[in-house]
């Protein structure tokens, strides 16, 4: 469908059956009100104290159908405002999972506030899978959906790209159902929502077998040998990623999580690409300790195990800390990152780790990889956002270039003209906005400057 030919169609999304009636009556539910909350990282204070709980859909329903504006919380690890709201928050952790897995169809179905960690174990369990897993197991299926979130691998899309359908409660708490088949626009559009369209209660995602992993570090890759090996680096592995300090151009380690059938297994060399194999389990910051890291060495694990860099039963740090990413497609990336290396001295003070990563392309609207190949280029800050904030505008610039792409859930300082403008659908994601949610219920301060132009 070309552009425009949707904003003719789009009456299909609030004019057919797919809305589910309010039904039932409200049932208890938890109202918290008090000193304002801070996320995760403890960056940023919500703008309301006032936060609604609700024990079920039909009471979720109920909250929003009689409040004026709200947004909703997932794992609170959202960096920026995009979930802070001046008047009314709601949280789905009281929810009940309600995992229902669908054998034959290949499709799990959850609550959105489910965290990736508990879905995985459940489902190796059963004998599936995910494709892929952010670094973290700890976030919220339909928060990392919204926003774009990714592990890495060549072949392997963002979170967002294994969703098959979706229930949304609307503005007027009313429940839409899109999914992949009988909505296949709308659909696209609405995966990657930033919060704008409503809030997801029920997410399906495609499943597949379990499988196991091995995961290996090496360390010391230069940024010339990655300039002249991209591609066999990137698909050295199932998943794979590089961390630097922006250094002497090298990459301090490269972790490569290889799928493992179960056969023979070939030995990895003692030197990669120039790098040298890690003699013991490593943290990205070497200096840490890697208790909380997954097993490295080599060492099968199950999927669920390997593929995020850190163990769901534990904390990864503090929290304190900030977070950054961009990306880049993926023709350029190696230019990009030779641009980033040029601010190396600039960085260096303020940086705790930054990680590339690689990322399918994708068909959905406001991903951070549609319809390009892409390379992400993330920044985990030191809690020092006086100096960090007037370093963004530094790091924008050179990649400005290459067409960046901001992950939306981060810290970032690019201009809302220049964002709209590295989305094609941009346009027509807003008028959906518009027609599902005309009172902006749903719109806080970061969906007015971002995407609405509004100061």
């Amino acid at each position: 469908m070309k552009k425009r030919q949707f904003l003719k169609k789009t009456s299909i999304v609030i004019g057919t059956n797919l809305i589910l009636p309010m039904v039932g009556c409200e049932s208890g539910k938890q109202v918290q009100s008090g000193p304002a909350r801070v996320n995760w990282a403890g960056n940023l204070r919500y703008s309301t104290p006032n936060l609604d709980i609700p024990a079920d859909r039909n009471s979720l329903r109920q909250v929003i159908k009689k409040t004026d504006n709200v947004k909703v919380l997932g794992t609170m690890h959202s960096f920026n405002t995009i979930a802070d709201s001046e008047h009314q928050q709601v949280s789905l952790e009281d929810l009940d999972p309600d995992i229902q897995l669908d054998t034959a169809g290949r499709t799990v179905t959850v609550s959105g506030g489910v965290q990736y960690g508990v879905l995985a174990r459940k489902l190796h369990e059963q004998g599936f899978a995910l494709h892929n897993l952010a670094s973290l197991p700890h976030i919220s299926v339909a928060g990392a959906c919204a926003t774009a979130t990714h592990g890495s691998g060549d072949k392997n899309g963002n979170l967002s790209t294994t969703v098959t359908a979706m229930e949304m409660v609307m503005a007027d708490g009313e429940l839409l159902v899109l999914n992949e088949v009988q909505n296949p626009e709308e659909f696209k559009a609405a995966v990657v929502h930033l919060g704008a369209l409503g809030i997801v209660t029920r997410i399906s995602l495609k499943i597949q077998p379990t499988f196991n992993v091995r995961q290996y570090v090496y360390e010391n890759l230069s940024l010339k040998q990655l300039g002249a090996n991209f591609d066999p680096v990137f698909s050295s592995g199932y998943s794979v990623s590089l961390f630097t300090d922006w250094q002497e151009k090298r990459f301090n380690q490269l972790w490569i999580k290889q799928q493992d059938d179960g056969g023979d297994v070939e030995e990895m060399p003692e030197e990669i690409f120039g790098a040298s194999a890690a003699k013991t389990h490593l943290h990205p910051i070497k200096e840490i300790s890697a208790v909380n890291c997954t097993e490295q060495m080599g060492i099968p694990g199950p999927w669920h195990e390997r593929l995020p860099h850190f163990k769901m039963d534990f904390t990864p740090s503090s929290g304190e800390e900030l977070q950054s990413e961009y990306f880049v497609p993926r023709e350029h990336a190696v230019e990009a990152l030779a641009a980033i290396f040029s601010l190396g001295e600039a960085i260096f003070p303020y940086l705790l780790i930054s990680e590339i990563r690689s990322i399918r392309k994708d068909s959905l609207w406001l991903s951070t990889a549609y319809e390009r190949e892409s390379i992400a280029i993330h920044f985990t800050w030191k809690q020092d956002w006086e100096n960090v904030q007037k370093l963004l505008p530094e790091i924008e610039k050179e990649l400005m270039p290459f067409g960046v792409r901001p992950h939306w859930g981060k810290l970032f300082a690019l201009e809302p003209t220049y964002l709209r403008d590295q989305y094609e659908r941009m346009e027509d994601f807003t008028s959906l906005m518009k027609k599902m949610d005309p009172q902006e219920k749903f719109v806080n301060d970061f969906l007015k400057r971002n995407l609405l132009n509004k100061a």
